[in-house]
């Protein structure tokens, strides 16, 4: 599901930027061959504004209308072709002006013209405006611009190349590429950027498929003994209470655990972000966690494994009793499971001028490197055991980590085999 989401995310991107790129850069062409016709017709506008006072006349040596090679035209110093679909053009824009003559000819302005027209192109251009208004277009079967204008008895025209206003198809063939070289840098950078973007996702469908096969094998177990129990409970309808007891009990015991597991997932469910916030009060942790301690001396007792702490003294919090209760206890019932034979639990609460920090150390054997980073996964446990024994379900950890942040703090672990076990947790302190 994954990959085609992921396929998904990278074609849409790239259809989305291929689009854009298309549509700017046929804006670029666009304007840009609009402003070159407008300088094209600027050029012949300039060319008929005096071409009434030049006066006309072929030029000495070359016919009107004569046609004459690019190459042998610069060599003599005389000016370019123009028209006819040739292909190039004089960054200058040369034009060529025609007066009209009485019976329908042309003759070369040759004060304003800088260009020279073949004698068939000439003659169609003749022919196709002899019968036109005064104003510019073009003559696209003839590769011409042109402006005619009448000052007073006469009329002029000016022609120009269309090669004048195709500097566009040079400037498209370049944001072409600059087009196909964007879209593959782009392509690559999706690639990564799709992992990254991603990664949370594939991260969070991993641990929903987890969550859900861990949970599920937890409620399957006490749901099968259940089940077995009242099985073996129906095949004897005759006997008593008391003599059916141990299937009784079974049955009790297993539905408690199932309680719990319940109420462990829905206090998860309840710190989860954007759940709402239980009441908040100020409290002091001090008193808290001397509490936790004495509930757990027997425990620790019983374990032989030596109970200490040094807490400063009121330290005041704003919190939930109740949370921060299941977070501290959760802590110490962990240091003291896994404490080795005969070793010890250290419990410390400081308070400094930006934050609080209680740290509950046990000695025994370390988490493994592997292991440390998902001490706070739920349903995690390092030996990745599938039995409910006192490893618990593997959500104590979870639920002191969301109720840490849900109180604006943090919860940490650190292990190593010279120094122990660490849990520390950092809470904000209370303005002054």
């Amino acid at each position: 599901m994954l990959k085609k989401l992921r396929v998904k995310f990278i074609a849409l991107n790239m259809a989305t930027v291929a689009v854009v790129l298309a549509v700017v850069f046929t804006a670029i062409c666009v304007i840009d061959y609009q402003q070159s016709v407008a300088r094209v017709h600027e050029t012949l506008d300039a060319a008929l504004a005096h071409a009434g006072d030049a006066g006309g006349g072929p030029s000495s040596g070359t016919q009107p209308g004569a046609q004459v090679p690019a190459d042998a035209a610069r060599a003599n110093g005389m000016p370019p072709e123009i028209g006819g679909k040739r292909g190039g053009s004089d960054p200058a824009i040369p034009v060529a002006v025609f007066s009209v003559e009485a019976d329908g000819s042309l003759a070369a302005v040759q004060t304003r013209t800088t260009a020279s027209i073949a004698d068939d192109v000439l003659a169609q251009a003749a022919a196709a405006l002899a019968d036109q208004p005064d104003g510019s277009g073009s003559l696209d079967g003839l590769g011409l611009f042109y402006e005619k204008r009448t000052v007073g008895d006469a009329a002029y025209l000016a022609f120009a190349d269309m090669n004048a206003a195709s500097s566009w198809q040079t400037l498209a063939v370049t944001l072409a590429g600059v087009g196909a070289a964007a879209l593959a840098a782009f392509f690559v950078i999706s690639m990564f950027f799709s992992r990254w973007a991603l990664a949370p996702v594939d991260r969070a469908w991993r641990q929903q498929r987890r969550f859900v096969a861990d949970a599920s094998h937890d409620l399957k177990t006490p749901l099968t003994v259940i089940l077995a129990n009242t099985s073996i409970l129906l095949e004897h309808p005759e006997r008593s209470i008391a003599s059916q007891s141990q299937w009784i009990e079974s049955t009790q015991h297993e539905a408690q655990q199932m309680q719990g597991l319940v109420g462990d997932l829905l206090l998860l469910a309840q710190v989860d972000e954007g759940a709402a916030p239980p009441p908040m009060e100020r409290l002091d942790l001090t008193d808290l966690v001397e509490g936790e301690l004495l509930q757990f001396e027997s425990v620790a007792f019983e374990r032989a494994v030596d109970l200490q702490s040094q807490l400063d003294e009121s330290v005041m919090v704003r919190g939930n009793a109740m949370r921060l209760r299941k977070l501290v206890g959760t802590l110490l019932d962990n240091a003291c499971k896994y404490a080795d034979d005969g070793g010890s639990v250290n419990v410390s609460l400081r308070q400094s001028v930006r934050r609080i920090e209680l740290a509950v150390h046990n000695t025994g054997f370390a988490i493994a490197p592997e292991d440390l980073p998902h001490v706070f996964d739920r349903f995690y446990r390092a030996d990745k055991a599938r039995t409910r024994d006192d490893s618990g379900y593997g959500l104590g950890l979870a639920i002191a980590h969301a109720i840490a942040e849900e109180h604006g703090g943090n919860l940490a672990a650190a292990s190593d085999d010279e120094r122990g076990t660490t849990f520390t947790l950092t809470l904000p302190t209370l303005p002054a």
